[in-house]
């Protein structure tokens, strides 16, 4: 019979050298990893040094038997991975003891090459399948989680906006201000959406073509949350740079983070002063930094800032549910860039992005294509 079986890493336990050659051979032969253990205690130094995807077990072995085995290896890992039972036991009993203990399945000693080839690859099979979905259900969840939290800022802009607006104390001079946000805001959150649903790049994806100005970020963050910095009493500092300040980042993409870092210092450090800054950083790269004259960060919380569903401080934001920096320090490092966190001299918290500097104009970039 001719097998075609996926690729897998199987662990083969017993305590006979020569079922453990003939087994490996077998399975060898038809492309699967295999990994040997002449012993219990073996079999769970194995698969604590790598998580198989099936484990062929003797069931009867000296020390510790195959039962010994299933129930270590299921208090050690969750889940476990499928284990076969492989017996020369004939008690029914004893197998039905077995599946109670969890096992998947069982071959009978002397075993027929094509039974057991068919058992391994039906469950590696089956295994295999169980992680891709498992695998799916993730980026399924982590794509969710990127839209909705890169939607909430454009659509808080849209909504300060339009809360001005309705005001009867609206200015008529700032109204074509007010709509030009809730426009700009608009557009950007559909543009997310595009990013994340219609391509397959993502977020911060390093093209050969992408650049953006740090002192055109840095102004649009001002056009973008001047309004709600002055709301919330936060006077503005700005230091542009004399040089063009070109970097190697999609323009959106550059603005999704800096505007992550300015959101963060309206809700943890109101009625203090923000500066924004583009400065030179190491050779070859240009940094923007966000400084705020809030609180700052405690020591003893700095290592758990850029992680996952980590937020600075609690009861801040109801929405919050701290993917902002980690995600940001996620998109620049793909860019080929660093985002670092420092305790600002005098008090306060500064970020720091730093990114490579854009290798072509955008002149040169526009000969190029014609």
């Amino acid at each position: 019979m001719n097998y075609i079986s996926p690729n897998g890493r199987i662990l083969v336990v017993d305590d006979q050298p020569v079922n453990l050659r003939v087994v490996s051979s077998l399975l060898t032969r038809q492309g699967y990893e295999v990994v040997l253990a002449h012993n219990g205690d073996e079999a769970l130094a194995r698969y604590r040094e790598a998580a198989p995807d099936l484990v062929l077990l003797d069931m009867i072995m000296p020390g510790m038997d195959g039962f010994d085995v299933i129930k270590a290896l299921q208090s050690m890992a969750s889940p476990v991975a499928p284990v076969v039972f492989v017996t020369a036991a004939q008690d029914r009993d004893m197998l039905l003891r077995a599946f109670d203990a969890g096992v998947v399945d069982y071959v009978t000693k002397p075993f027929l090459p094509e039974e057991l080839l068919a058992r391994v690859n039906a469950h590696v099979g089956l295994k295999l399948a169980r992680d891709r979905l498992e695998r799916v259900a993730r980026e399924r969840e982590e794509l969710v989680n990127l839209v909705a939290h890169d939607l909430k800022n454009p659509l808080t802009s849209v909504q300060f906006a339009s809360d001005l607006l309705l005001r009867d104390s609206c200015r008529p001079e700032r109204v074509p201000h007010y709509l030009s946000v809730i426009h700009e805001s608009a557009q950007d959150a559909l543009g997310y959406i595009r990013e994340y649903l219609e391509t397959s790049n993502g977020a911060g994806v390093r093209r050969a073509d992408a650049q953006a100005s740090l002192n055109d970020t840095l102004d649009w963050l001002l056009r973008r949350y001047g309004m709600q910095l002055e709301a919330r009493g936060i006077e503005v500092v700005t230091v542009r740079s004399s040089h063009d300040a070109r970097v190697a980042i999609d323009e959106r993409v550059l603005r999704q983070v800096s505007e992550n870092l300015v959101s963060n210092a309206l809700k943890y450090a109101p009625e203090s002063e923000l500066t924004l800054a583009v400065r030179a950083g190491a050779p070859g790269y240009w940094q923007l930094v966000v400084a705020d004259r809030g609180p700052g960060i405690p020591e003893d919380q700095q290592r758990q800032l850029f992680r996952p569903f980590t937020r600075l401080q609690d009861n801040v934001d109801s929405l919050s549910h701290g993917l902002g920096l980690a995600l940001a320090k996620q998109i620049i490092v793909k860019a080929g860039g660093h985002l670092w966190y420092e305790s600002r001299e005098g008090g306060g918290a500064q970020f720091v992005i730093e990114l490579p500097e854009a290798i072509n104009s955008p002149a040169e970039m526009s000969a190029a294509t014609r």
